[in-house]
């Protein structure tokens, strides 16, 4: 493991989430192979076993704990038509809203698991507003595991109803996620629990970070540009490390330009980037109708930050009338529901595609939009109310304009 910011290096059996001599934000550690294994990972490997295809590039033994829900090898689709209206030589959608609990946050709980089952944990815990929560709930049940979960009391319904089917103990905090957190840290660390929290635990990206390396095995290559939504900052920096890890075990060749977009109301990591002072994070009050990465205190902005800039990529934000609006039009023109902070990537492609004429790019879209179906809602036309006649429909119809 080794300090983004001071370089420092330490054992992987040391019991530490940070670097010590930076403390918890500044101190963000990296997983780091001393030698890459050269991999050839075949389409066939990624349907038969999704995430667990990678094992050699994740920082795991051969024997760990493996979560017994399939995640990963998720749908991307080419879509050649939506690529032409935007400009773009070609356009995949890569739908993360197919793992079990219907987010990305998925292949980070798998790898949360196997970490807290090897050193013999028993509770896992984590602050969320609303997919990592599900997550650790989902996948904790499937493994036997107990969780604890801090969610703002603002959280979605539906995705607080997920903890409390699945079974895990729900902690509603009167305040924001950045309090939840704090709140869940303090608690966790006194109880000696195993935390979730991925921005804090370094190796909760290595899950995440099989989302980019599935893409050049279902395309066939490396896209010009990888675009994805921001809270944190943990995903964004996954999609970096997944492309880099896969270029450097000798499956590819390149790594794409990463593009970060954040909600207009939560975009601390842009500022801090647009800053171009990495270390001292710029931290507001956030509000977005993206619940999911609306986060005015990110734990990840290092990495992301350091990371993006690597790729030669940038932070982009969009407004919550953006985010609606590209709910419904990835939905019509796609098939894919996001939830807002999933389309609050592709509503930064529209933004930007100008820019990105005649390149290939992927979108991942990190939720599914059953999550928050109030926030959708808002931005889809109206039922049409009819009597049980067919007179009442025809009207209907012709108000519609469908004939």
């Amino acid at each position: 493991m080794r300090c983004l910011n001071c370089g420092s290096t330490y054992d992987p059996d040391e019991n530490i989430y940070t670097c010590p001599k930076c403390g918890p934000r500044l101190g963000t550690l990296e997983i780091v192979f001393e030698k890459y294994p050269k991999v050839d990972i075949s389409l066939e490997d990624l349907r038969s076993k999704g995430i667990w295809a990678f094992k050699e590039l994740l920082p795991l033994e051969r024997n760990d704990y493996e979560v017994p829900l399939f995640i990963g090898n998720t749908p991307i689709y080419e879509k050649k038509e939506m690529a032409k209206k935007l400009g773009l030589s070609n356009l995949w959608i890569k739908d993360d809203g197919r793992n079990p609990t219907a987010s990305y946050k998925d292949r980070a709980t798998a790898m949360a698991i196997s970490k807290a089952k090897a050193l013999k944990k028993e509770i896992v815990y984590c602050a969320s507003t609303g997919n990592a929560a599900s997550s650790l709930a989902g996948l904790s049940a499937a493994s036997g595991m107990k969780s604890v979960i801090f969610v703002p009391k603002t959280a979605p319904e539906a995705k607080i109803t997920q903890l409390l089917v699945y079974g895990s103990t729900v902690m509603a905090v009167d305040g924001s996620y950045d309090e939840a957190f704090d709140l869940s840290m303090e608690i966790g660390e006194e109880f000696g629990w195993y935390t979730r929290n991925s921005a804090i635990n370094p190796y909760l990206l290595e899950g995440k970070k099989t989302g980019s390396m599935e893409v050049p095995i279902q395309i066939g290559h490396v896209p010009d540009v990888a675009i994805v939504s921001v809270g944190d900052g943990t995903v964004v920096s996954s999609i970096y490390k997944g492309f880099k890890d896969m270029k450097m075990a000798g499956f590819t060749d390149r790594i794409p330009q990463i593009i970060g977009v954040q909600a207009e109301g939560a975009n601390a990591v842009m500022r801090t980037f647009e800053s171009g002072h990495f270390d001292k994070p710029v931290d507001i009050d956030a509000h977005s109708i993206a619940d999911s990465i609306s986060v005015g205190k990110p734990r990840d902005v290092l990495k992301a930050c350091k990371w993006v800039k690597e790729s030669g990529g940038y932070f982009v934000s969009v407004t919550d009338e953006e985010i609606g609006h590209a709910i419904i039009e990835l939905a019509r023109e796609s098939g894919v529901f996001a939830e807002p902070a999933g389309s609050t990537a592709y509503a930064g492609l529209k933004k930007i595609a100008k820019d990105l004429h005649g390149k290939s790019v992927v979108v991942f879209i990190t939720g599914n939009g059953l999550k928050d179906i109030r926030s959708a809602r808002n931005f889809t036309g109206q039922v049409n109310y009819v009597k049980a006649d067919p007179s009442s429909v025809k009207d209907a119809l012709r108000k519609s304009g469908i004939i």
